[in-house]
């Protein structure tokens, strides 16, 4: 079975900024890059069933037809090629809808021969039950296939999408090249460039520990506890709950290191643009925050430091990755030292809940809760430090993936552990002494 589609346009254009960002990111992981492979599991609409097969294939061919990245593959220099027409073939399965988006997700995708986008089909008694999505990452971010997702679901129950098309990956580069996106790279590079004047060379700079095995891995925890503690802290100084932790990732980082100023790269959507907000494509990029950790600052201190740092680092965030090349190349020959912090932060959620009505007995009660697991391991990842926040059933998840050459395991397991009392600590009292 195939999603065969028939589009209005075609064409070829350089890379976009997000999809040069990521590009260099996959091949710096290869032949791992199936890390950055994700997808979406669509549990059909009660009043869109009975939904066979065939229909299920029609709707899904209008959603590739509508945007353009989902039939657009990497070409020659590197380039993006759109096409009008062509075939994605279909997995029918049985089985659980997750499982069969691990299995689809598996194996990377071929960027220049294959079409940016897997689809599962689970079929129940004749009738398809869920739609299983597995994009690739120069096709849509976290946020694209969340605007992918909507509008398959208004597919579904309406047939149908309103309004024209967001713009395609192909209008968007065109943009990023003409004054005024040229402008707004300016100004973005001019902030990378003060702050890698500032910063260490690199935060994990020097490697502890000779790994047995896979060099890179992953610890998480999921706590309820520091979902609570966190809202509350938000709540109380008035800001985001990405903004808190952020800042208390830092001030870690910053222990684990022995840097008084931390550098990280928190992930940003870049849908600032009314036009893009619903764009399928992949617009995520790297912000540079920067906070001093200087002086006898207590926590609430440094959250009053990083609110201004972390609007500085999303606005630095849409940047053309060619002119991050060139300044990185520049300041790092006058400074002797590659300058690349090496150190993450994507928070991959999609809903900011604050409430400060939060109690320290029942936030101290779910610590007893959290739990530690290692669900990956694999050789290569261009970071030495990522930490991924995500929202799940039973609190907060929090992942550390690191190069345990520079971050053995036991310490992974201490900071993700810290995280968790730091916050609770600072939810209830005014840390009086200086954090660190």
């Amino acid at each position: 079975m195939d999603i065969r589609f028939s589009g209005s346009r075609s064409g070829t254009a350089p890379l976009t900024w997000g999809q040069r960002a990521i590009w260099d990111t996959i091949q710096k992981t290869a032949p791992d890059d199936h890390y950055f492979n994700f997808g979406r599991v669509l549990k059909v609409p009660g009043r869109a069933r009975p939904l066979t097969v065939e229909r299920a294939v029609e709707v899904l061919g209008a959603l590739v037809e509508r945007h353009g990245s989902l039939r657009t593959r990497l070409g020659a220099g590197p380039s993006q090629i759109l096409e009008t027409s062509g075939a994605i073939a279909v997995t029918l399965s049985a089985g659980d809808p997750d499982r069969l988006l691990d299995t689809l997700a598996e194996r990377a995708f071929d960027y220049a021969g294959e079409w940016p986008l897997r689809v599962g089909l689970v079929v129940a008694g004749g009738t398809v039950t869920h739609i299983v999505l597995v994009f690739c990452h120069l096709a849509a971010d976290g946020l694209g296939a969340e605007a992918a997702i909507t509008d398959l679901r208004l597919l579904l129950l309406r047939g149908a999408v309103p309004g024209p098309p967001p713009p395609s990956p192909l209008d968007l580069a065109r943009w990023q090249r003409s004054e005024q996106g040229l402008r707004v790279a300016r100004i973005a590079a001019e902030h990378w460039e003060s702050e890698y004047r500032r910063i260490p060379p690199t935060m994990f700079d020097r490697p502890v520990a000779v790994p047995e095995g896979p060099p890179v891995w992953r610890a998480q925890i999921v706590s309820r506890a520091l979902d609570l503690a966190v809202q509350r802290i938000a709540a109380v100084h008035g800001v985001s709950t990405s903004t808190v932790l952020l800042a208390a990732s830092s001030v870690l980082v910053g222990a684990v290191t022995g840097h008084d100023v931390c550098a990280m790269l928190p992930i940003v959507g870049n849908r600032f643009r009314a036009d893009t907000a619903n764009a399928v494509t992949t617009l995520s990029q790297e912000g540079l925050f920067v906070l001093d950790l200087r002086g006898d600052a207590t926590f609430a201190d440094l959250l009053r430091r990083a609110k201004p740092a972390a609007l500085r680092a999303y606005r630095s965030a849409y940047h053309d990755p060619d002119d991050r090349d060139r300044l990185t190349a520049r300041v790092s020959r006058e400074r002797g030292a590659e300058i690349h912090p090496y150190c993450c932060f994507n928070d991959m959620r999609f809903v900011d809940r604050v409430d400060a009505s939060h109690d320290e007995r029942t936030v101290r009660q779910a610590m007893k809760e959290t739990a530690l697991t290692w669900p990956l391991s694999q050789d290569r990842l261009n970071c030495r430090f990522c930490l991924h926040v995500t929202g799940e059933p039973g609190g907060l998840g929090v992942s550390l993936t690191a190069d345990t050459r520079f971050l053995p395991r036991p310490a992974m397991e201490r900071y993700l552990y810290d995280l968790e009392s730091l916050l609770v600590e600072a939810a209830f009292r005014e840390v009086l002494e200086p954090v660190g």
